[in-house]
């Protein structure tokens, strides 16, 4: 297990050493057959075009750590943190505009992965069980807004690349909704191969959520295996509440949690830990919701894990304000 070498400098490395982001506009040949998220491409793409973000995820970072350390990181709404969610669907087909039933669907399935209660948490293997979290953070639809917490608008657009297009209204997109109380998710067509990608905390508002392609949103669309049971999300809204790819984004890397075993690179199909090329030598967590792995094959996240998503929410956090009036 790593510990954590946290600096202003080292932090600005990880945050800006990235690679550029495409915008794809041209529609999928087919289905994707292997997970691709472009939240750190879009992280680079922000840090380009705004110095000042590096500052403020720095600072974040700093508050972060220092939550965890202090064990100091809940902000309690009824005895948990519940999330309240508004869904902007862009669509252009019928497929793409998704039913209230399949939203639905994938909102019940983030409140079971972030709360132990998805049916395959018990495959956690026993090497990992003590760390093993049940996260108890949970999300509802923000019925007040649109449609039962829907809105949604026609397009003529193939797909929306990740230039953040979705989110603006004059683009043909959708603004968020009140994004400093609220997860605003976007389910359109992504293209590029993309499944989604999310802001980290420290971004603009006005950009401020997580975009999910339509096709691999919930479990009643229309996509098939190996990306069908709505974790596309669950991973990005890791993102969105702090989180890094579990192995750091470069080989070996740090993703600033101390009970996730470090990883040589993103995992693909693995089924179960195996030793990994990283030194000393230790076993890697494939079934970690912030690796690549399938949706069927990824069940859990760890105590570190919630530590960190969880100081956000606490005084003074990024994200401090989210569910209050």
């Amino acid at each position: 297990m790593k510990k954590i070498l946290f600096s202003a400098v080292a932090a600005m490395m990880l945050f800006s050493c990235q690679n550029e982001a495409t915008d794809s506009t041209a529609p999928e040949s087919g289905a994707v057959t292997r997970r691709s998220c472009a939240s750190q491409d879009v992280l680079a793409e922000q840090l380009a075009a705004d110095p000042t973000l590096a500052i403020r995820m720095n600072e974040i970072e700093a508050f972060t750590q220092k939550r965890i350390a202090s064990a100091s990181n809940y902000r309690l709404v009824d005895g948990k943190i519940e999330i309240p969610v508004v869904v902007n669907v862009l669509y252009r087909t019928e497929a793409e505009n998704i039913s209230l039933a399949q939203i639905q669907s994938q909102i019940d399935v983030l409140n079971k992965d972030f709360t132990a209660n998805n049916t395959d948490f018990n495959k956690v293997p026993q090497m990992f069980s003590g760390v093993a979290a049940n996260i108890d953070i949970t999300f509802k639809l923000e019925t007040s807004i649109g449609e039962s917490g829907v809105i949604r608008r026609s397009t003529n657009k193939t797909s929306w690349g990740t230039r953040d297009a979705m989110k603006n209204a004059k683009q043909g997109g959708i603004a968020p909704t009140s994004p400093s109380t609220t997860l605003n998710i976007w389910a359109c067509k992504i293209g590029g191969g993309i499944l989604g990608y999310a802001q980290f905390p420290g971004g603009k508002a006005a950009t401020d959520g997580v975009v999910i392609d339509s096709k691999y949103f919930g479990l009643s669309g229309s996509a098939s295996a190996p990306y069908n049971l709505g974790r596309t999300a669950t991973h990005e809204v890791g993102h969105w509440m702090n989180l890094r790819h579990i192995w750091g984004d470069s080989s070996c890397g740090n993703d600033f949690v101390t009970d996730t075993p470090v990883h040589k690179t993103a995992n693909y199909s693995a089924t179960a830990p195996f030793v990994s090329l990283c030194l000393p030598t230790h076993y890697e967590m494939p079934m970690n919701y912030m690796d690549y792995t399938d949706d069927d094959l990824m069940y859990m996240f760890t105590d570190g894990q919630k530590a960190r998503m969880t100081a956000i929410f606490a005084v003074g956090g990024p994200r401090a304000t989210i569910g209050q009036p």
